[in-house]
């Protein structure tokens, strides 16, 4: 196992830790609101994002692990996937920090330690949206251009997992002779053709005298 698949499933797991803390602090938040028949949007959205995240990235990482070819594993779609991840936990932070403005303009610095509870909890949820974000949006840059170099290279990578992808390898191309190793000889089954010699013809020479005539 290559240096960027171990990274890959440390990230992938830092980011299942984060997405279980939003997950707990935008349940709370929801237990909050919604008895009161109102809810925050980024609480509703986190709440979605974290789900998603924290079902589906696991089974990428064990899908990779006990099937080899399938579609969960293909670079393809995990570019794409993680892509919209990425989305998705940037809206999170974004309307998170939305509400913050409104209701906590000048920051946590109330009196009332419940009110400042609420907005520190609040901060929590953009913070750790945020990290999410950027993980997910490292990573795939990163394997986007780990697999156009790749592809670029003649390696077949984006229907493989990242397990199995070659990056920066060079294809070697069976059955082509280098050109500093090509030997001279025709290839097989055509004959050389010679090229015809001019035949040599006597040229005589002249004496200054003529022949057979006595002087």
């Amino acid at each position: 196992m290559g240096f960027f698949s171990v990274a890959r499933i440390v990230l992938f797991s830092i980011t299942i830790a984060f997405s279980v803390i939003e997950l707990g602090l935008n349940a709370y938040f929801l237990s909050l609101t919604v008895p009161d028949d109102f809810y925050f949007i980024f609480s509703v959205l986190g709440l979605v994002t974290t789900l998603l995240t924290i079902i589906t990235i696991p089974i990428m990482l064990i899908v990779g692990f006990v099937r080899r070819g399938a579609f969960t594993s293909m670079i393809v779609f995990e570019l794409s996937w993680l892509f919209t991840l990425t989305i998705l936990w940037v809206a999170t932070a974004g309307d998170a920090i939305s509400t913050s403005n409104y209701y906590y303009p000048q920051g946590c610095v109330d009196t009332n330690p419940t009110v400042n509870a609420y907005c520190m909890e609040l901060q929590a949820v953009e913070a750790f949206a945020f990290l999410n974000f950027f993980i997910f949006l490292g990573y795939t840059c990163v394997l986007l251009v780990f697999s156009i170099i790749g592809s670029s290279r003649g390696n077949d990578v984006w229907t493989r997992s990242v397990q199995e992808a070659t990056f920066f390898a060079q294809k070697s191309w069976s059955g082509q002779v280098p050109l500093n190793q090509y030997s001279g000889a025709p290839p097989t089954g055509l004959t050389p053709v010679s090229q015809p010699q001019q035949s040599q013809q006597f040229q005589p020479v002249y004496s200054g005298q003529p022949q057979g005539i006595s002087v």
